[in-house]
């Protein structure tokens, strides 16, 4: 560990081991890196809360991790309000397959997320600043994460947009994704999905396991009706 952050990262505790199992290869030194900049750096800079620190193996880095089981192979993925890089930077550690782009508005966040993919030495990863909402059109993902941004009906209205036809949408949605999932149908309807799904993800690894909603991007009706005018 960096000795920048060695006094604020004190508590960190070290990584359980089933850590080993999930960050495997070149992924481990990277994993162990990222926790110290999130202890350290990341909550002098209050991208984390410092009650988190003793929870960043369990809650954070390994409860993001084995959202990758979910990720088809060699994705291009898009990371919705990647904030602390929660869940983008740790798939695209433990899966150097995925090409990740960590999409986030605010500044302070986006400079943390840039120190931390020049850290880490990430070749598979970009970070821009902005909204989902100033992408449409412009960009074109396989996949979309998010986690703790919005409101299930509220994500699909700016991840839909940026997923190609068969795309998906996985969103962690912990406690509370069958009944956002419930309330979302209208949307889900509105945007075009084709179907939309709770998964659960970390079995053995994490506990309790992940839960995701899982949508799949169809056509949007308003995209159906400029086809058939062409």
């Amino acid at each position: 560990m960096r000795k920048g952050h060695q006094a604020v990262s004190d508590e960190l505790p070290p990584p359980p081991d089933i850590a080993r199992d999930v960050f495997t290869g070149d992924a481990w030194d990277r994993a162990q890196e990222f926790a110290g900049l999130l202890a350290g750096p990341g909550v002098v800079r209050g991208l984390l809360g410092p009650r988190e620190v003793p929870r960043i193996w369990d809650r954070h880095l390994l409860n993001c991790a084995v959202v990758a089981e979910a990720v088809p192979h060699d994705a291009r993925l898009v990371d919705i309000g990647s904030g602390a890089g929660l869940p983008g930077l740790v798939l695209a550690i433990v899966r150097p397959d995925l090409t990740v782009t960590l999409l986030e508005p605010l500044l302070r966040r986006t400079v943390f997320l840039e120190e931390c993919v020049e850290a880490l030495k990430l070749d598979n990863v970009e970070v821009l600043r902005g909204r989902a909402e100033e992408l449409k059109g412009k960009r074109e993902f396989d996949v979309a994460s998010a986690r703790a941004v919005a409101p299930l009906d509220r994500l699909l209205t700016w991840a839909m947009p940026l997923l190609r036809e068969g795309g998906e949408l996985i969103a962690m949605k912990g406690e509370r994704a069958a009944e956002e999932l419930a309330e979302a149908e209208p949307r889900l309807k509105a945007v075009g999905a084709l179907t939309a799904e709770l998964v659960t993800v970390g079995h053995g690894k994490v506990e309790p396991p992940a839960t995701l909603v899982r949508v799949v991007a169809g056509r949007a009706p308003e995209q159906k009706r400029r086809r058939r005018r062409r």
